[in-house]
């Protein structure tokens, strides 16, 4: 079979080659792979940054965003044969921490854990790939169209997670949400802010194109400025931050409401220097009762609440965040920043 292939930690060692056919191991699904979506781990893992092949391998199959058809499910696991899937990407360390033994394995504590497409386990971008039942996550046959949104999702289904839990420590009854940045993660975020009744703004620097058209048919409201005057002016209750710009990072945390949360979504790139004034941004956080939480990966409830996120959303709204659909042979097209694109998918079938 046909696979997209990664020499990890060589830069540019990427490509599509023939590879065995997997074979399902005990309480294995075999899926024949639909598409998978890229982002920007997998562009770092295809520059060189980081990557880890399966232990005495040199390739690893990429693919982390995907979307599958059941061939064979083993009796009991709840699949059968045609049904839709999703793989979650992460797997809990061989001897668990506590947070991975007790299923939390997005909040590994020892960093021992492998990831599908990423660190040490094949990905999903491969014609015919395998997943443990206990980690295939059910796709409404509605979905298939836009299925493989359901690990972007799961970020922000495990985002809304967190906040909702730390706002819980308190009287909580947010009114305005900020999104910082319209991409795939922040155009996401800001559906599940809808979702929950929220007076939503999203801020980002396209003037045109699809991403104001996006937030504008969500019934949010886009802006264009300066991402510090658009804090400013809004003072929201919540931001979830999906652009690891520092300077936008710094600007959402000086400027929420009381008791406001600040969600970091977004991974920010070293060598950057900023001018802040930490006593400002501190005596802000403590005398107003603020919080800042990172977040990254999810877990398998996180991956079905994004699904259920999905299947309530407007489909044709899920649609226009995929600006570009690339036959698996063509990936290298995939991988190129192209102005007004919100989602690029890579095709298997």
């Amino acid at each position: 079979m046909r696979a997209l292939t990664m020499e990890p930690l060589k830069a540019g060692a990427v490509a599509v080659r023939e590879v065995p056919d997997p074979v399902p191991g005990e309480g294995e699904l075999l899926v024949r792979g639909i598409a998978v979506g890229v982002c920007g781990t997998d562009r770092e893992i295809i520059a060189g940054d980081y990557g880890w092949a399966p232990p005495g391998r040199d390739l690893l199959v990429l693919g982390h965003e995907s979307l599958g058809r059941v061939v064979s499910a083993p009796g009991g696991s709840g699949f059968i044969e045609g049904d839709l899937v999703a793989g979650v990407v992460r797997r809990p360390d061989p001897e668990p921490c506590g947070a991975c033994a007790r299923g939390q394995f997005d909040m590994c504590r020892n960093g021992k854990y492998t990831e599908r497409g990423i660190k040490e386990i094949d990905g999903f971008a491969s014609e015919l790939w395998t997943v443990e039942a206990d980690y295939a996550v059910a796709v409404d046959a509605r979905l298939e169209s836009v299925g493989m949104l359901i690990e972007p999702a799961s970020v922000l289904a495990k985002a809304w997670d967190q906040i909702e839990r730390v706002g819980g420590r308190s009287w909580f009854e947010p009114r305005r949400l900020l999104v910082t940045g319209a991409g795939p993660i922040g155009l996401l975020g800001a559906l599940m802010g809808v979702q929950r009744g929220l007076d939503v703004h999203v801020v980002d620097l396209a003037t045109d194109g699809p991403k104001p058209a996006a937030v504008e048919a969500l019934g949010a409201t886009y802006h264009s400025e300066p991402a510090a005057e658009v804090a400013k002016a809004l003072t929201a209750d919540i931001v979830i931050e999906a652009t690891g710009v520092g300077q936008v990072v710094f600007d959402a945390m000086r400027n929420t409401a009381a008791y406001g949360i600040v969600c970091l979504t977004g991974v920010s790139t070293g060598g950057h220097s900023i001018g802040v004034d930490a006593g400002a941004v501190n005596r802000e956080i403590v005398l107003e009762n603020d919080v800042v939480i990172g977040t990254v990966n999810a877990n398998v409830g996180h991956y079905e609440a994004a699904a259920k996120a999905l299947l309530a959303a407007d489909l044709a709204w899920l649609e226009g965040l995929i600006t570009r659909r690339v036959p698996l042979g063509d990936f290298a097209e995939a991988l190129e920043a192209r102005p007004g694109d919100v989602k690029v998918v890579v095709t298997l079938d």
